[in-house]
């Protein structure tokens, strides 16, 4: 089953919202799990995490991904999580597509792919998820696997750095011949910061 999500970075878990009456059973679960998890009972987390990705809970699934990318509550499997990923990917989830082109891009499961990578990061950042967003724009500075387009990258870096993306704030500094935020040269100094919530830079 779809629920409401939050755009997050690629590596926190995934927590549900707003879950209808009708699903309060499944989502006092998942809440447990994201306790678990919390705590730092992967194990238990990953249990309840997997039963509910079994039962087609697509939140769900993104988080069992997670766990099996880290090794957490499992054993560490890279492919294992691509496939899981990919599964939640093709239902549409954001955060899981933003997470796939990552693996992809960074050859977690066998070489780089920027390639494989392209259409889930382009998803993603459809949908406003800032990571995605940000890797996408490196894409399209790099001109490999598109055309080079700055001004294309730019906006992207751009809209991931006003999510508190701060790869993403630095780069755009660079291009736009600005000093980094924190810097004594900086305007700003060290409050150069988005004023949206910020985002692990993973």
């Amino acid at each position: 089953m779809m629920r409401p999500f939050p755009v997050l970075a690629s590596i926190p878990l995934l927590f549900a919202l707003g879950a209808c009456a009708t699903e309060a059973p499944t989502q006092a679960r998942f809440d447990e799990g994201t306790a678990a998890y919390d705590a730092g009972d992967y194990g238990k987390a990953y249990r309840i995490f997997r039963e509910l990705a079994d039962d087609d809970d697509i939140a769900a699934l993104r988080n069992v991904a997670l766990m099996e990318r880290k090794g957490q509550g499992t054993d560490k499997d890279p492919q294992a999580a691509i496939d899981d990923y990919l599964e939640a990917a093709r239902a549409g989830l954001p955060t899981a597509q933003a997470d796939l082109g990552e693996m992809y891009l960074d050859g977690e499961a066998g070489p780089p792919d920027p390639k494989a990578a392209l259409p889930w990061l382009q998803s993603a950042a459809a949908a406003n998820h800032p990571i995605a967003q940000y890797h996408l724009g490196q894409l399209y500075e790099q001109g490999e696997v598109v055309p080079k387009d700055m001004k294309m990258a730019e906006q992207l870096y751009a809209a991931a750095a006003a999510h508190g993306v701060q790869a993403a704030v630095a780069r755009l500094s660079e291009l736009k011949g600005f000093p980094a935020p924190g810097t004594p040269e900086s305007p700003s100094g060290a409050s150069a910061k988005p004023s949206a919530p910020a985002h692990p830079d993973h």
